[in-house]
């Protein structure tokens, strides 16, 4: 669902470093991927190793993109297109990586208090369908009836996502229903590849799927490993800085939602693509989240259910968690921000 809402410094140079004096920045980018740009850096003592890198995490991540995809399906494997195409027929067999990706957001709609809903597919696929006709036509476009949304709503019951653990099958128990992992999936598939890659050591790494942004360790500075510095995006378009701000950061994860990537405009008036459960409609509170936080998962996931909340109510909710950092822009353009994101702070906040 996201959207390039982080940004990478111009500041990430070609540094030597001490003892390994040889490792250089590099940096890859491929565009397959879960209908985004994805962007890894990295510094490496020759090109060829930090390509065989870059490929060997573009092909974990294509593994993951085939299993979370809701529009295509791929030989030999049961991905949520086949969970959603078998709703309210049988239970389908998935991997393992499948199931515990969904037993993961189901617990964070709980964790949310519905604000992010992955059972929330036959609505948004209802807003996916005007705004996809709204930008190829805009003299035509439409904003969906309340009641076709409504009727939709009523088969949003996460409740009927019935994962069995011990014969690894999901069922979806209504016809009705689909599934959308759009707010979670960049960000769990991006966390589990880290994991994978810390454990064998790498230990200076960027990976960004869209703007869901994952640090590994931080970046060779002259004799010490600093912080990488990441940009987030300035949600005003008008503004003559494309960057809000930067933060320095280690092994953890930024993430943003906002209302300026994705839209289409009726009447005069946008319409972005993150939909508020209660309302039913495109959320109204904010126009930026950002989430700092160890998980790229659980920060993905934050940054819509946060987004959908009034400033006060996120605040309220983030400031009980553990670990976890946030940012907003309000409609007015105020920015406000946790204590801790504040020490994370690197410079002035442009506006």
């Amino acid at each position: 669902m996201r959207r390039w809402t982080i940004v990478f410094l111009a500041v990430l140079l070609l540094v030597p470093f001490g003892c390994v004096r040889k490792k250089m920045r590099y940096q890859a980018e491929f565009l397959s991927l879960f209908d985004t740009v994805t962007t890894i850096v990295g510094y490496s003592e020759s090109k060829q190793e930090f390509t065989a890198l870059a490929e060997e995490i573009k092909a974990m991540l294509t593994e993951y993109h085939q299993l979370f995809d809701i529009y295509n399906n791929y030989e030999g494997i049961h991905n949520l297109k086949t969970i959603n195409d078998n709703a309210g027929k049988a239970p389908v067999k998935v991997d393992g990586k499948l199931l515990s990706m969904l037993r993961f957001a189901k617990k964070q709609y709980y964790t949310t208090n519905g604000r992010m809903n992955i059972a929330f597919g036959s609505v948004l696929s209802i807003w996916h369908d005007y705004r996809v006709r709204g930008i190829s036509a805009p003299e035509e476009a439409e904003v969906p009836p309340l009641e076709l949304l409504k009727r939709a709503a009523e088969h949003t019951n996460i409740d009927n996502l019935l994962i069995d653990e011990k014969a690894s099958t999901v069922f979806i128990n209504d016809p009705e229903m689909r599934l959308d992992v759009g707010a979670i999936a960049k960000g769990y598939a991006v966390e589990r590849v880290a994991e994978i890659l810390e454990k064998r050591g790498i230990s200076s790494l960027i990976i960004s799927v869209g703007g869901n942004v994952r640090t590994i360790g931080g970046k060779p500075d002259k004799k010490e490993i600093v912080p990488w510095n990441i940009g987030i995006k300035n949600p005003d378009q008008e503004s003559p800085h494309t960057e809000l701000c930067s933060i320095t950061v280690k092994d953890c994860s930024v993430v943003s939602s906002g209302s300026y990537e994705r839209y289409y405009t009726v009447d005069g008036i946008r319409y972005h693509h993150i939909i508020d459960p209660r309302t039913l409609m495109p959320a109204v509170y904010v126009t930026n989240v950002t989430i700092v936080c160890r998980d790229s998962g659980l920060a993905d996931a934050l940054s819509t259910a946060v987004f959908n909340m009034p400033y006060e109510e996120g605040r309220a909710f983030i400031e009980k968690m553990d670990g976890v950092e946030a940012l907003w822009v309000t409609k007015d353009g105020e920015i406000r921000y946790t204590d801790g994101f504040g020490k994370l702070l690197n410079g002035k906040i442009n506006k």
